[in-house]
């Protein structure tokens, strides 16, 4: 079956999905956007915080002056639509909105507001497989942080910083970068938030730190609750990353990647800590549909 793309209401094929050489987004990173996940529960195929996603959409397009022509309504339904004519899979969507082509230059508001959604099977997600940690630095590339760019926008231009870290940890033989901010505090790592375990309690930088507001960070921070895990929003730096029990890393691309090792430093003893198994765990019961709390609450079926 040919893969199918939703273009401003129409659906084309995937290899038909083109934009002009000169769309505004394209070079000047004007472009918002969303990953959103669709998964096979026991009640059949199911979208992830839908309503979340959708309105963090939103709130970034009206950030960058984009006066969208689409209601939340009509955006939930194009990404409905879009996964259920691709078929029944364990989808990653990405909805986009960004300045079409037009009149060049820094100044947007000319050009027409577009948006798009795709769907493809992303195997980057990794809820199930909180067994095997990975090695991260600490980047020496700064986070950007919002008197630079507004970084509650999940815009195109942010990922700027994370893939000039993501790069240096790459080159040095590493999987994935944290970043500071101006202050030298924990932001966040290169496509995902930061949590840390420290005495039996989960702790997580404050969107001031210049963190993106997770949709899974969020959810990790209420699901600690049902598991008995006490949890806080707090500054902390690169030190209490090397002095944490355990350390992982969420989103919704990546689903929950324990850290075991940072700049040379075994995390903990080495080993996937508990608390990170267990979250793990419950989270993967939530998106499975297996927990009637959030059935009705988080997934919207297909």
């Amino acid at each position: 079956m040919t893969r199918k793309i939703w273009m401003d209401g129409a659906i084309v094929d995937w290899d038909n999905a083109k934009i002009h050489i000169l769309t505004h987004s394209l070079h000047y990173g004007t472009a918002i956007f969303e990953g959103i996940r669709c998964y096979k529960t026991i009640e059949g195929l199911s979208i992830f915080r839908l309503n979340d996603h959708v309105q963090r959409l939103m709130d970034g397009c009206k950030i960058y002056y984009m006066n969208l022509k689409y209601s939340a309504k009509q955006i939930k339904e194009a990404i409905l639509e879009t996964v259920r004519i691709n078929g029944t899979e364990n989808y990653y969507v990405r909805p986009i909105v960004y300045y079409g082509y037009g009149k060049m230059g820094v100044n947007p508001l000319p050009n027409e507001v577009c948006m798009a959604v795709a769907a493809w099977i992303w195997e980057g997600g990794a809820y199930t497989n909180s067994e095997v940690g990975i090695r991260a630095i600490v980047s020496s590339w700064t986070r950007i942080d919002s008197r630079s760019l507004p970084v509650l926008a999940k815009a195109a231009a942010n990922y700027a910083n994370s893939v000039l870290a993501r790069i240096e940890a790459i080159n040095q033989g590493y999987d994935e970068a944290v970043l500071l901010n101006s202050d030298g505090k924990v932001a966040e790592a290169t496509a995902e938030n930061v949590f840390i375990v420290k005495d039996n309690s989960l702790i997580t930088p404050p969107l001031t730190a210049g963190a993106l507001q997770g949709i899974t960070r969020e959810s990790i921070l209420t699901l600690a609750k049902e598991i008995g895990v006490t949890s806080s929003v707090s500054d902390f730096g690169r030190e209490d990353l090397y002095l944490a029990d355990e350390v992982f890393l969420c989103g919704t691309a990546a689903g929950i990647k324990p850290v075991t090792e940072i700049d040379h430093r075994i995390v903990g003893d080495g080993r996937v800590g508990d608390i990170t198994i267990r979250l793990t765990t419950k989270l993967r019961d939530v998106i499975e549909g297996k927990d009637d709390k959030y059935s009705g609450l988080w997934l919207t079926p297909i």
